[in-house]
């Protein structure tokens, strides 16, 4: 009898440990990978040419992006494609008013300039940029003191050169964007590569598994809370420098 009680507990404590480790093995989880996001954004616009084919590609791809305008080129009609662009996601930033090179300019104008194109994208959207792009990325230490913005600059693919056809320019990009990036793109008129380029460039980012936001929703998925005057110019959000060149 005390035989057979002794071994009937040897197989439940069997069982037992069998099922324990059973449990063990099936808990483990697949390690977990990092989100990877980056920014689509575009500068020169607003226009009633090239915006609208951008814009004809996001939606259709369902992507957001960052439209960093410029103030002397919005007006009653092409301030519909801002609008347009924020219904489909998208944000409105500041590219200056004229265009020019900001370090040729005294500091006054380069307020003057970023406060007259902030008006009017407040006008027509009711939302105010908090992001500055210089045209030509030109800045200097004056300007960063002096502007409340927080400066972008962004990865491209000099995609304002016209030589250079949409698999080039989908090439150059694909071969050095990161996680944390800001695209820098271009909507002049008449930049028919980039569109064409950019129905290479969705997919494929999505594909390596990245997740296409905003800027602005760029720093705040990377926990970061980018501060004006600081001295920083963000072509990756994640950069420990100041400014950083690809």
């Amino acid at each position: 009898m005390y035989k057979s009680i002794l071994l009937i507990s040897t197989l439940l404590f069997a069982a037992c440990s069998s099922n324990t480790s059973s449990k063990k093995e099936t808990s483990k989880e697949a390690p977990q990978v990092p989100d990877k996001y980056v920014a689509l954004s575009f500068d020169d616009g607003p226009n009633n040419d090239t915006t609208p084919k951008v814009l004809d590609v996001l939606e259709e791809f369902d992507a957001p992006a960052s439209f960093f305008v410029v103030g002397q080129s919005i007006n009653d009609s092409s301030a519909e494609q801002m609008k347009r662009a924020i219904a489909a996601g998208c944000e409105i930033q500041n590219h200056s008013y004229t265009h020019s090179f900001m370090t040729k300019l005294t500091i006054g104008d380069v307020v003057d300039e970023i406060k007259r194109t902030d008006d009017l994208v407040e006008k027509y959207t009711g939302k105010r940029p908090t992001l500055f792009r210089p045209p030509y990325i030109d800045h200097n230490k004056p300007m960063h003191d002096a502007v409340g913005h927080v400066f972008i600059s962004g990865v491209g693919c000099q995609d304002w050169e016209p030589d250079r056809n949409a698999q080039t320019r989908f090439n150059d990009l694909m071969a050095k964007v990161q996680d944390g990036d800001i695209i820098l793109l271009h909507d002049f008129p008449g930049n028919d590569n980039t569109v064409e380029a950019l129905r290479l460039i969705i997919p494929e980012l999505r594909k390596q598994g990245y997740t296409l936001i905003t800027v602005s929703e760029l720093f705040e998925k990377k926990g970061i809370s980018p501060k004006a005057h600081s001295g920083y110019i963000y072509t990756n959000v994640l950069q420990k420098e100041l400014y950083q060149n690809r």
